[in-house]
């Protein structure tokens, strides 16, 4: 990736505060937007932050490196899924780049580590891999926004999915934190039966043999899992090698997905899936956006890639709104909100709630195996058009 003077110099003056590399996407000289494209780009949720890099790159190629018809320039900051590490990265971004907006956020340890400060700052700032309960209820901001879903969104499509067909009694794992626990809160939220277990697992562990033991000796009739990334690949393919896909239901969100299926392949083979996109939802944007996917990346895209996409377009539609002046924040976070019911988004209907987290379908999506393909097949629509939980407790009108 090619680098300007200017962002070389950048690294070198600034990169004793960062701490980590700060990269720029292919950009004109003098750029009247910046933005700030942070996540984890190094370590084991490295292959999810490349789904934003390249899903933010596809809609810019796309758009002619232009956002509302100005030119752009991108700067990457890697949080290492680190929450101090995070933290230099906004402050670096909003301080000393004095970026127009930032795109990314990382997870959701990172978003809480910085959420303060980003509404402070009152640049806009657009999640692309979560939302928190805390920013989706009591402590959202004006000018911070998810792309993407509340945390427990997917949950609570696959709780009432399990709900309806008659579980009663599922084991329920997930990472220990923030995510991990929004998502089976979630869940639990349209699930009404039994639970043979709540296990919460360490980030980023490795080995689940005495986990899985545990719950092949509960009397379950169901398995609801949480695991994004390298994670969702060992813990999956485990339950394969356990004999627990296969056996019993299994059910998931984010563990199996676009950035880890090619690892997985047949061990994959039946879990079902609740996301709010995938490759075979079927409407223009999406096949117009998987197929260049595919064609400049020679991948399948993930839900990261197709959000981090939808987010470029969405900054675009909001620039043209302001005829490319973002200079006034709060005229710029407003205009982000107007565009998010007018852009065309890859998943289908979609616009902000009062709260700044989006309303939206999610779907239930079931790994199948069609001839050389594995692929994810649309099974049902659990809830559509739905609204989060927390948009009461929040304060913006």
């Amino acid at each position: 990736m090619k680098r300007s003077a200017v962002v070389k110099s950048m690294v070198s003056a600034l990169g004793a505060l960062a701490g980590l590399a700060v990269l720029a996407f292919p950009q004109q000289a003098m750029a009247d937007i910046k933005i700030g494209l942070s996540g984890p780009f190094s370590g084991p949720m490295a292959a999810d932050g490349q789904e934003y890099i390249d899903g933010f790159g596809l809609a810019l190629e796309q758009l002619g490196n232009q956002l509302g018809g100005q030119k752009v320039q991108v700067l990457q900051g890697d949080d290492q899924m680190k929450p101090d590490v995070g933290s230099q990265v906004m402050r670096k971004f909003i301080e000393l780049d004095k970026v127009d907006a930032i795109v990314g956020l990382g997870y959701s340890n990172i978003i809480m580590a910085n959420l303060r400060r980003l509404k402070e700052s009152g640049v806009v700032s657009i999640a692309v891999a979560g939302g928190p309960s805390p920013m989706a209820g009591a402590e959202c901001g004006a000018n911070v926004f998810s792309i993407a879903y509340p945390n427990d969104g997917s949950g609570e499509a696959i709780g009432k999915l399990v709900q309806d067909k008659g579980y009663k009694n599922v084991y329920l794992m997930a990472p220990n934190y923030q995510a991990g626990k929004d998502m089976l809160a979630g869940f639990k939220r349209w699930y009404k039966g039994g639970v043979a277990a709540e296990v919460y697992t360490q980030i980023n562990q490795t080995d689940y043999s005495a986990e899985i033991t545990q719950l092949q000796l509960s009397k379950m009739d169901a398995v609801f899992m949480f695991y994004p990334g390298s994670m969702g690949v060992n813990f999956t393919k485990q339950l394969k090698q356990a004999g627990v896909i296969g056996k019993v239901p299994v059910y998931s969100t984010f563990t199996v997905d676009g950035t880890n299926l090619p690892a997985l392949r047949e061990a994959a083979v039946g879990v079902i899936s609740g996301n709010t996109w995938n490759p075979a939802l079927e409407n223009p944007e999406n096949q117009k956006f998987v197929k260049a996917f595919e064609a400049r990346y020679k991948r399948v895209p993930s839900t990261y890639a197709a959000n981090a996409y939808d987010a470029a377009f969405l900054l675009d539609t909001a620039v043209r709104k302001l005829k490319g002046d973002t200079s006034n924040k709060v005229a710029f976070a407003a205009a982000v909100k107007a565009a998010g019911a007018e852009f065309k988004s890859v998943r289908g209907p979609f616009r902000f709630n009062t709260n700044n987290m989006p309303i939206q379908n999610y779907y239930a999506f079931e790994i199948v195996k069609e001839g050389d393909q594995i692929k994810g097949k649309l099974v049902a629509t659990p809830l559509v058009d739905h609204k989060d939980a927390y948009v009461a407790a929040c304060p913006l009108k």
